[in-house]
């Protein structure tokens, strides 16, 4: 539903994203942000976190500005909500016209983060993973694994699929629905093609010398700058990053563990940066505010054509 906040600004919510934000629409749209992003095409400081240490959540805000889109996303994450029956990440983006820098729209952002992290991950595996990667192993069950299985179907043909997660009937449900095997973490990881990693563990939950040469891993929860779903073998991989700055800052697998980035993803989308077919290649993924208003933009775009 779109409502008028204003006579200038309106909002739009859930559902409305929902009916027309598709996968298959949000990967090119991310591949090529991801390119303009690492060529300097895009201004965008380092996201900043703030942790509401009382309530056991993170608030962030995330600025950016291109020639096509202007606005910022406030998030929340709060772990425990998952516990609650409620959303980990919660968020509103706000898009201003770039030319006079009215403010135009503000939409819920909850849909869109899960989907433009899932799009992402499949414009990495699209380019680095073989075209006959045929395994694919999840740590995690909830909405990133979802989207991430809806997402990864697109760019390549899984007929094995394994689900890993703490609470074994929801893995079980997942898999089942994608015609997959639940499985331990152990199981799952050992000779997969692709491995995603979407957990909000503070501590690993994949052991590096599961993964199999050559694998393709992407971990895409975040558990604060000092918490890593994965460990220091995993990391010592060649690393692909989303924005090398804000991971330096950012993310917890590289600061634990002194992990060395090669590469954003960007260069290896624009030709300039090669990487080795036969390599072991980890993305981290926390996340850009350029990837969330693109996503938005497509979103405004496709209600107005209707």
């Amino acid at each position: 539903m779109i409502r008028a906040l204003t006579e200038s600004i309106r909002f739009i919510d859930h559902q409305a994203i929902v009916e027309v934000l598709q996968i298959e629409d949000l990967i090119p749209v991310m591949r090529r942000v991801m390119i303009d992003f690492s060529l300097g095409r895009i201004e965008q400081p380092v996201r900043r976190m703030v942790e509401v240490g009382s309530h056991g959540g993170y608030f962030g805000s995330m600025p950016a500005s291109s020639g096509e889109a202007l606005g910022a996303k406030m998030l929340t994450f709060y772990p425990g909500n998952d516990q609650r029956n409620l959303p980990t990440h919660m968020a509103l983006i706000v898009l201003f016209r770039p030319e006079t820098g009215e403010p135009m729209v503000v939409m819920d952002g909850h849909y869109i983060t899960q989907m433009r992290t899932a799009a992402v991950t499949a414009v990495f595996v699209d380019a680095v993973a073989a075209k006959g990667a045929k395994s694919l192993a999840i740590l995690g069950a909830g909405a990133q694994g979802r989207c991430h299985l809806q997402a990864l179907s697109r760019v390549r043909d899984f007929n094995d699929i394994r689900i890993w997660n703490r609470t074994h009937d929801r893995a079980v449900a997942l898999a089942e629905s994608w015609g997959g095997e639940a499985m331990t973490r152990e199981e799952a990881i050992r000779g997969a093609d692709v491995v995603v990693v979407a957990t909000s563990s503070k501590e690993p939950v994949l052991d590096g010398q599961w993964l199999r040469p050559g694998a393709k891993l992407a971990t895409v929860g975040w558990s604060g700058a000092n918490g890593s779903e994965v460990d220091a073998t995993t990391m010592s991989h060649i690393v692909l990053v989303d924005s090398r700055e804000g991971t330096q800052a950012d993310s917890g697998n590289v600061r634990c563990h002194n992990a060395k980035i090669h590469s954003e993803l960007g260069h290896v989308l624009a030709g300039s940066v090669i990487i080795d077919p036969d390599a072991t290649v980890i993305f981290d993924s926390i996340g850009m505010a350029c990837q969330d208003l693109a996503a938005a933009c497509l979103v405004l775009d496709k209600l107005e054509d209707q």
